[in-house]
C-alpha cells in the first residue's frame, strides 16, 4: 500500500475507534495511545502509520472478541503478531 492509502486506512480505524468509545465498547486502547500517533500526523513515516494500523486493528479486535477462540479473538491474536513484526520492520527503516 501507498502511504496515503495507510493513512485513509488509519483514518477509517481511528473512527471505528471514536464509535467504540462513544458506544461505550470498553477497551482502553492504551498501546495505540503510548505510540502518539494519529492519521493527522501525516508527516510521520509509512512505517510508523503501518505499525499503528496493527496496534491499533489489535485493540479494535480485542474490543470485539470475549475469548481466543472465536474468530474475532484469533484476529486480535493475528493483529498483535503482525504489529510486532511492523515494528521490526520500522526499525530496520530507521
Amino acid at each position: 500500500m501507498h502511504k496515503d492509502e495507510l493513512i485513509q486506512l488509519h483514518t477509517l480505524m481511528a473512527q471505528i475507534r471514536k464509535h467504540f468509545e462513544h458506544t461505550g465498547v470498553n477497551n482502553s486502547f492504551g498501546e495505540y495511545d503510548s505510540l502518539s500517533i494519529s492519521p493527522l500526523h501525516v508527516h510521520r513515516s509509512k512505517a510508523e502509520h503501518k505499525h499503528a494500523i496493527f496496534v491499533l486493528g489489535n485493540d479494535i479486535a480485542s474490543s470485539l472478541s470475549q475469548d481466543e477462540i472465536s474468530g474475532i479473538g484469533r484476529t486480535s491474536v493475528r493483529m498483535h503478531e503482525l504489529a510486532i513484526r511492523a515494528s521490526g520492520n520500522m526499525a530496520n527503516t530507521n
